[in-house]
Formats: structure tokens, C-alpha cells, sequence
């Protein structure tokens, strides 16, 4: 069933959470950014990740993973390796080199596009798209609709922070959706 959420919480959220760095005004003054690269500096931690999605999705039906530009290649490709599935990348628009299918999506000021290579999916084919942070869910959302005019099916879209206040949910409540850590 479309739509259930599932946060992980418990000691590793609070191990995943001790690791981010708040950097207040960055990228602009008033924005409080969760910056992950001290927690890519602890490889056990990483671990710790990596082993749990390893083991949320081992017995789930899934085929392929779509990992989003740029941060979600970090946690989606350790996690294709472990599964051995195939590891799909959407990108920004202009990104990718062979054919691809877009999809644009509205920013608070102006629209953006992300991409798939057109032969990365194959029809029926269960997909779980990862990234490492849910924000306003826009992003996620236009690459959901990638997936699907793929001929695919979203199994779960998987988070390592969800920004909750920025209520990215609703874009997605259409999927399944994991976070290991929020933030209210």
C-alpha cells in the first residue's frame, strides 16, 4: 500500500544525527544546512547505514535503485553493490551522456529539470529511489515520475534526513518512504 512512512529513529538515528553538522546562513542567511560530511568521515557510521538498508531491503521486492544527484550516489551505490542490483543515477538536466527522459519540477523561484538515461529501467521493474536528504520533496517527486513513465514502479524512496518542518511528505505520499533521521 502506496503512502506508508517508516522513521527509523532509535541509536542509529541518534549516531547518524551526533555526526551531522548544523551550518547556520548556508547556502543563504537563514537557512540552518545538515552538512553529512562528518558523518562521511566516520566509516563505521557509514557502515552502520549501509547495513541497515542492506538488511530493510534484502527481502523486499526490488529490482533496481535510482540514486539522486549527488549525495544519494553515496548511499546508493554501496547499497547496489550489497544487493546486487542495478544502480540507475538521475542527474540534473545536461548531466548525463547517452539519451535520456526528463522531467521538470517548480523550485520556490523557477522550475528545474532531472534526468534518467532512457534505457536505465526496464517495464515492471521495482525500483527503490534513495538520496540523502528529503526536503521539500520536489526533486524526489519529478524523479518518481521518471521511474514510473519508465514503466517502472516506485517500491520505497529512502532517506537518510528528512526535514519535516519543510513538510516534503506531501509531495510523496503517493510512496512508500523511509528516513532514518527527522528533524521537526
Amino acid at each position: 500500500m502506496a503512502g506508508q512512512y517508516a522513521y527509523v529513529g532509535g541509536e542509529l538515528a541518534t549516531a547518524v544525527r551526533a555526526a551531522i553538522r548544523d551550518v547556520p546562513d548556508f547556502p543563504k542567511p537563514g537557512i540552518l544546512f545538515k552538512d553529512i560530511t562528518p558523518l562521511l568521515l566516520q566509516p563505521a557510521i557509514c557502515t552502520r547505514v549501509t547495513a541497515y538498508w542492506v538488511e530493510r531491503y534484502r527481502q523486499r521486492p526490488i529490482d533496481a535503485i535510482v540514486a539522486v544527484e549527488s549525495r544519494g550516489f553515496l548511499f546508493g551505490a554501496p547499497l547496489a553493490y550489497e544487493l546486487k542490483k542495478p544502480l540507475a543515477l538521475a542527474r540534473k538536466q545536461g548531466k548525463l551522456p547517452a539519451a535520456t527522459v526528463t522531467q521538470s519540477y517548480a523550485l520556490e523561484y523557477g522550475t528545474a529539470a532531472i534526468e534518467l538515461h532512457a534505457d536505465a529501467l526496464t517495464r515492471g521493474q521495482r525500483v527503490l529511489i534513495i538520496d540523502d536528504l528529503l526536503a521539500t520533496g520536489g526533486t524526489v517527486a519529478a524523479t518518481a515520475q521518471l521511474v514510473e513513465r519508465q514503466g517502472a514502479h516506485v517500491a520505497e524512496c529512502a532517506f537518510l534526513i528528512e526535514l519535516g518542518f519543510l513538510a516534503g511528505r506531501a509531495a510523496l505520499e503517493a510512496y512508500d518512504v523511509c528516513s532514518l533521521v527527522r528533524y521537526d
